[in-house]
Formats: C-alpha cells, structure tokens, sequence
C-alpha cells in the first residue's frame, strides 16, 4: 500500500510541475519546419553558431551523419551542462573568497581553503550535504524531464520532444522578464550568449579543478602566487640590465612561492 501510495504522490507531482511551457512568439518564429531535414542542416538552424567560426564548430564530426532527434538530445544536454558548469564556476570563486564574510554561516572558518575539498569538510563536521543536494538535482531534472522528453516507451526512448511541443532549454524560468521573447532575432542572440557562456564555464570550472587537484591552492591564491612571480623575476631582470644588485627576496615570499 505504502508503495503505491508513494507512486501515486511521485506522479502526481510530475504531473502538476511538468505543465507545459508554451514556446514564446520569438521561438515559434524561428523554429524549423524539421520534415526531411537532415542533422547537420537542423544544427545549423540552432543558436550557439558564432565567430570565429561562422559555419559551425564540429572537428569530429558528430552532427554529419546524426538525425534531428539525436541533434536536439545533443543540445539539450550541452544547454544543461553549461548552466551548471557557470554556477559551479561562481560557486568556486564565491565559496572561496567569502568563506570568512560575517554574513555567512561559514564565519567560524571551518570550512575554508580550495573549493574542491569543502564539501568533506562540512561531512567531516557532521552536516548532511549529499542528500539535500540529490533531492534537490532529483526534482529539477523530474520536473525537466517531464516537460522536455518524450514518455520512455517505443520511439521515445531517450528523445526529446519535437520542436512544436518544446523548445530547447526554455522550461518557463525567467522571472526578471530579460528574454525578448517577441523577437525572433534578438532571442536566437541571446540564447547564443548562454550557450557561449555556458560553454567557458565548462572549460573554466574543469581548469579551476584540475589547478586545486595539482597546486592543492585556490584559484585566487595560485594566480596570485603566479603573478608575484613573475613580477619577481621581472624586476631581476631589469635591475641586471642596469647593473644593478638584485634585490634579495624575502624568506616569507620564497617558502610561499615554493607550494
């Protein structure tokens, strides 16, 4: 009984926030009519096509041979990663330089140092963190998946739905009104700003990891240590160039210089 209880409440709740979200003038504007289109012509329709590369940026390849369903799966996909990957990217530089800031309840400084071992710091204190975090993941990507994707079952197994049931990342959060959603135009530029932007934040917030996994530093603090540097040696050398004594450097400076 409890099981089916508990059935009926999960899809009562899909159900209601999966409503749908009507695509907006601007959309209905620009969406392609899809019949007979291949792949690689649909992707070309799509926003995130930018200089320096005019034509599409695809050196392997993926979308010449792919079908409009695998191509929209595709987008989907890089749209959700890269808006997670720009709140990660702030997520690190915020965690790391407010740690100490009064207004946070991270005041005490217990959990302090690069962001990518923070979260076994508030485990270590005895706070619950993956288990909020997975409920929370949990009921966006139900309500996402409820709205954009097509019921599991024959053709719809991992698809998206069709451009005239749902459009492409939009899943009807925009509360500050900043999408023109009555032109076409200037919708289609915006929508390349996200994935544009989307796409730095993924190469940045796997750059900000691989530094604190190497340098065990935060990205502040290494880019810091790197800029002292070579102001250092700069300054070496210009007084060599006038015949100068170089300037010893300050114990404090190299001890730091060496981690």
């Amino acid at each position: 009984m409890q099981t089916i209880l508990s059935k009926s409440a999960t899809k009562a709740f899909v159900g209601r926030s999966a409503a749908p979200v009507r695509p907006s003038v601007a959309a209905r504007a620009a969406a392609p009519d899809t019949v007979g289109m291949s792949g690689l012509d649909y992707c070309k329709t799509l926003p995130g096509i930018s200089a320096p590369f005019p034509d599409m940026f695809d050196p392997a390849g993926f979308a010449t041979g792919a079908k409009v369903s695998e191509i929209r799966r595709w987008r989907e996909s890089e749209l959700v990663h890269g808006r997670v990957a720009m709140l990660a990217a702030l997520g690190f530089i915020v965690g790391e330089q407010l740690e100490d800031f009064p207004a946070f309840l991270n005041a005490d400084g217990h959990v302090t140092g690069p962001a990518i071992y923070q979260f076994q710091q508030v485990e270590a204190r005895g706070a619950i963190f993956w288990e909020p975090l997975i409920l929370a993941i949990g009921l966006c990507e139900s309500y996402r998946v409820g709205l954009g994707w097509s019921s599991p079952v024959g053709n719809g197994f991992n698809t998206v739905k069709d451009a005239s049931e749902y459009e492409l990342g939009n899943l009807g959060f925009d509360p500050l009104g900043l999408g023109p959603k009555d032109d076409p135009e200037a919708w289609k530029e915006m929508q390349t700003k996200e994935l544009n932007n989307g796409r730095l934040a993924m190469i940045a917030i796997a750059a900000f990891t691989v530094e604190e996994l190497v340098s065990h530093q935060e990205i502040f603090e290494h880019l810091a240590l790197r800029f002292e540097k070579e102001v250092i040696l700069e300054l070496d050398d210009v007084e060599k160039d006038l015949n100068l004594p170089v300037t010893p450097i300050p114990e404090l400076v190299l001890e730091e210089l060496k981690n």
